[in-house]
Formats: structure tokens, sequence, C-alpha cells
């Protein structure tokens, strides 16, 4: 009767870990697998970024950069050639490319 009752509650620990290894694959799969996909599509576009593209930072302004550095872009904003200003490149939400002309 001993070893029956061993037997039983050793397939309720194999079972517990099964339903565990299941809820945190699906935490994977819902959570943390699209958000580093979306963190490398961030990286990509940061790092194809040109001169003369125009972006949209994360405060809802749009801009076409001017000059590019390692971590910072100037961004020109507006018809006002006066109006430029360095940022980070993490300041950057979205790129449109310059049109090919």
């Amino acid at each position: 009767m001993y070893a029956l009752a061993t037997q039983s509650a050793g397939g309720s620990w194999a079972l517990l870990i099964v339903v565990y290894a299941v809820i945190f694959g699906g935490f994977y799969f819902i959570f943390l697998r699209p958000q580093k996909k979306e963190q490398k599509r961030v990286q990509a576009m940061i790092a194809d970024i040109e001169v003369g593209d125009t972006v949209l930072t994360t405060s809802g302004f749009y801009g076409v950069i001017i000059d590019i550095s390692d971590s910072d872009v100037i961004v020109e904003f507006g018809s006002n050639r006066n109006c430029r200003i360095p940022m980070q490149k993490a300041a950057i939400a979205q790129v449109e490319k310059a049109a090919a002309e």
C-alpha cells in the first residue's frame, strides 16, 4: 500500500511540473517572444537611418535627419532652417526613407 501511495504522489509531481512548463511556455510565446521581435525591429530601423530620412519622434514631431553620430541625430523640424535639435536615436519612433529621385 505504501508503494501505491508513493507512485501516485510521484505522478502528481510530474503532472505539476508539466503544467508549470506549459504555463511558462505559454507566457513566453504570448509575452516575451513578441517583445523581443519588436526590439529587434526597432534596432534594425534605427541602424538603417540615413541623412535625409523623415522621422517621427516619440513626442510626435515630424522632422528630417540632417546629421548622424553614434548615439545622437540632429533633426530639422518644419520649414524653418534654424530649428535643428539634437536628440538620441532612441527617441525615434518611425522612419520614412527619403524618396529615390
